[in-house]
């Protein structure tokens, strides 16, 4: 209770102590797509004459205050041509920029992606925000075009393997990164066992990732935010785009539902490998019937009430479905799993100062294994569903501050694991039903201050809490498992709470128009947690909550950098330090096997931290643009109950990770795009010794992640051809040709040891093995617009 009176209290305090200035104004409004009415994420307005602007929000909302008088503002967006606009402010003004697409235009235009020199302006480190239409021209495998993939080609983020979706974000694991959909938390971004992720491009306006200094608004994780925002969908008219490609195909549609009042987008993809597969398995195979494939589906409304007020509703819909039988071991197998997203928003502007968004969100989680064999089955299940509410509210008070405040509840549902089994008349159940229930809340309350041309600073604080409720039973048990006593907490009653205060600042200094120097400590708690006994993000990891048993894990991340930019934006440069400590960490305990019992009595404890640099190189303007990423870190982890004690490299360390990424405009059909990526080995844990024991051979494994596999590197290709644009026709179509590993190098998915030859007559041969997934692939796409 007083921690909320504080925080109203200062909220109260910035908002009298700003607000109270004489003969000023203000000029806000959206910023949208001319053609579609899309609003625009991050649009950058700038006021000639004076070193200072705004960006609109992620509503395309803006404000700006100013004192009386006449202004000239430049509003500017990558693959936009600009808007310069005369305004005299004598009084409030509400404005709404449409800026045409630079393709709509016939005259040359110079588009900036954010406001000039906005990296060695902004307070924010470790940020990037890359648009869909950028993504589309990266070579993908499959042809399958992957946010989360293009996110790995950023410094200070690897991936978890050959292929794989998964982000390790500065030393952190999969789990500890927040990624959101609409602001709909996503918990398993992947399909294909991780190998392509569940964001269908078609449907994304944007995606934001900032790498550990989240700003006070984003919480719940340690590692970093992934924000991917949906299209709104065309409100002037309707249009259709889809592709057609080697595994999968995708359609999407939007429109007006009331012209430039209300619009839909519906997007989904299907993959038809299950169909593809189908003609070689003959219905005399023992595995007729197997089969495997995924969907997904976007939806999203949107409902323009005035110029105050809007409403969105969206929702996102995706799984997951592999089948395998075996008839002549009377075996089959069934692995479902997939998420489900829905959100509705509600943007309210309170006055030309003050933008709220509220927002209610259902989402859901789960996986299943179920497994049938004669007269044994057995089935698993996990997964999290969540029901949340949040306010956020930005407030313009001056030029010099932007204030954030807002806060959220969530009401958590956690079936961690159940696993249940029948022989015959025998039912194996679990000795606890394992599902756990929590409440998750937050305050937080920042402030984006420009004390001088030279200095500014976002100074945030975030109060949040987490509270494991009934209805639970606690049992007591002896050294055998047996149940000795039990105690019951009732519907809503809590069994433990956690909490406390997360500081958050982030300091830039400015050397000159073109160099900064910034610095940021950042403090996070994180509540839910994803236990692994795999290098990858595979769906039967399990999410468990924090518990009587299970602390929360809590980073403190101290970073420095500087930023520095050449020949007029053209190139952007930046070099990052960053050190990270972090508590609770948690683990399987050696040995652990899937069980009936509780997976909490299996978990230890330990903590990590993690170092290293950032260098990055980006081109932004001309027919050659592209990025340089490289990351040289250690990361390391400590626990009591593993290896001895002794600290030992997790296995999200690699020390060298290098990106180079390059897009050349060959002329105006040909679009020709590059990747290559090299690094270090994974660390991982191999035998060291053999011994035959009663004719077994028995393996003594090397200490933690003690060897290292060989280096990844690949080079990747793509063409992109669009032919001549004719306004008579209906549908607009490209070509993209994709090669992924053009040199066809194998790297090490995993390694294995192979055993020939008996013991008994000398013959016996040991020998270790990689597995390689993906050689050369080449690829085709057909991609089309109506």
């Amino acid at each position: 209770m007083r921690m909320k009176k504080i925080f109203c209290s200062l909220i109260v305090l910035l908002i009298v102590q700003i607000s109270f200035a004489q003969n000023k104004f203000t000029l806000s409004g959206y910023v949208k797509d001319s053609l579609s009415g899309e609003t625009m994420i991050g649009a950058a307005l700038a006021i000639d004459g004076k070193n200072t602007g705004v960006n609109s929000n992620q509503y395309g909302f803006y404000s700006i205050t100013l004192p009386a008088g006449n202004y000239v503002i430049t509003c500017s967006y990558v693959g936009y041509q600009s808007q310069r606009v005369q305004v005299e402010l004598t009084k409030n003004v509400i404005y709404y920029f449409l800026l045409p697409p630079k393709i709509s235009t016939s005259q040359a235009v110079i588009v900036y992606s954010r406001k000039r020199d906005a990296n060695v302006k902004n307070t924010q480190m470790g940020q990037i925000s890359i648009s869909a239409d950028r993504v589309k021209t990266l070579p993908v495998l499959f042809g399958e075009v992957d946010i989360m993939k293009s996110l790995q080609l950023m410094p200070g983020v690897r991936n978890a393997g050959e292929g794989n979706t998964g982000l390790y974000v500065r030393g952190g694991g999969p789990d500890q990164n927040l990624i959101m959909l609409d602001d709909a938390i996503v918990y398993n971004t992947g399909h294909l066992f991780g190998f392509f992720s569940i964001f269908n491009s078609d449907a994304i306006k944007n995606i934001t990732l900032i790498k550990g200094d989240m700003p006070a608004q984003y919480g719940g994780r340690i590692s970093s935010v992934v924000d991917v925002t949906m299209k709104e969908g065309n409100i002037n008219k309707f249009q259709a785009e889809g592709g057609i490609g080697l595994i999968a195909s995708r359609l999407s549609i939007q429109g007006p539902i009331k012209k430039n009042k209300a619009s839909f987008i519906v997007s989904a993809r299907r993959t038809y490998l299950d169909v593809l597969i189908k003609p070689f398995i003959p219905k005399s195979s023992n595995f007729y019937g197997s089969g495997y494939y995924f969907y997904d589906l976007n939806m999203k409304v949107n409902y323009i009430f005035s110029e105050k007020d809007r409403l969105y509703l969206s929702g996102y819909f995706g799984q997951d479905v592999f089948n395998f039988r075996n008839s002549q071991q009377s075996f089959s197998a069934n692995i479902p799993w997939g998420n489900a997203t829905a959100t509705l928003r509600w943007n309210h502007v309170f006055n030309k100062k003050l933008f709220a968004n509220t927002t209610l969100v259902y989402n859901k989680y789960n996986f299943a294994f179920g497994a049938t064999q004669q007269n044994f089955s057995l089935r698993l299940s996990s997964g999290i569903h969540d029901l949340n509410a949040k306010t956020d509210f930005d407030f313009y008070a001056s030029p010099k501050h932007k204030i954030k405040f807002g806060g959220l509840y969530t009401y958590h549902t956690f079936t961690p694991n159940i696993l249940s089994g029948q022989q015959d008349t025998t039912v194996f159940a679990p000795n606890n039903s394992n599902k756990k229930y929590a409440n998750e809340m937050a305050l937080y309350v920042q402030d984006e201050w420009e004390i001088s041309d030279k200095l500014k600073i976002n100074a945030g604080l975030r109060w949040s809490g987490f509270s494991q409720i009934g209805p639970y039973t606690i049992y007591q048990t002896d050294s055998n498992g047996n149940k000795l006593d039990s105690t019951y907490y009732g519907r809503g009653k809590s069994l433990k709470t956690y909490g406390g205060l997360e500081p958050r600042l982030m300091v830039r200094y400015a050397l000159n128009d073109e160099t900064s120097i910034k610095a940021a400590i950042t403090h996070n708690y994180q509540y839910i947690h994803l236990v692994s006994n795999a290098g990858t993000t595979l769906p039967t990891d399990l999410w468990v909550p924090s518990t009587f048993r299970v602390k929360p894990q809590i980073s403190w991340q101290y970073s420095a950098g500087v930023f520095k930019n050449f020949k007029d934006n053209m190139f952007e440069t930046s070099l990052e330090l960053y050190y990270k400590v972090m508590q609770n960490q948690i683990e399987y305990k050696d040995g652990y096997t899937p069980s009936l019992a509780d997976p909490e009595t299996q978990f230890v404890f330990g903590k990590g931290w993690s170092y290293g640099s950032e260098l990055y190189i980006n081109k932004s303007r001309g027919r050659l643009t592209g990025w340089v990423g490289y990351t040289l870190s250690w990361t390391w982890r400590k626990f009591p109950d593993l290896n001895k004690g002794e600290k030992y490299y997790a296995k999200y360390d690699r020390r060298h990770d290098l990106s180079v990424v390059a897009t050349y405009e060959l002329n105006k059909h040909w679009k020709l795009s590059a990747v290559f990526v090299y690094g270090s080995g994974n660390a991982t844990t191999l035998p060291t010794q053999f011994y035959i024991i009663n004719g077994v051979l028995t393996q003594e494994y090397s200490k933690i992640n003690q060897y290292r596999m060989p280096a990844y590197h690949r080079l990747d290709f793509s063409a992109i051809y669009t032919p001549a644009y004719k306004p008579d026709k209906k549908i607009h179509g490209s070509w993209v040709f994709s090669i992924y590993n053009v040199y066809s190098r194998l790297n090490p998915y995993f390694i294995y040891f192979n055993q020939t030859g008996s013991p008994y007559d000398g013959t016996l041969k040991v020998e270790a093995r990689q597995v390689s997934l993906f050689p050369i692939i080449p690829s085709v796409t057909w991609n089309f617009r109506m």
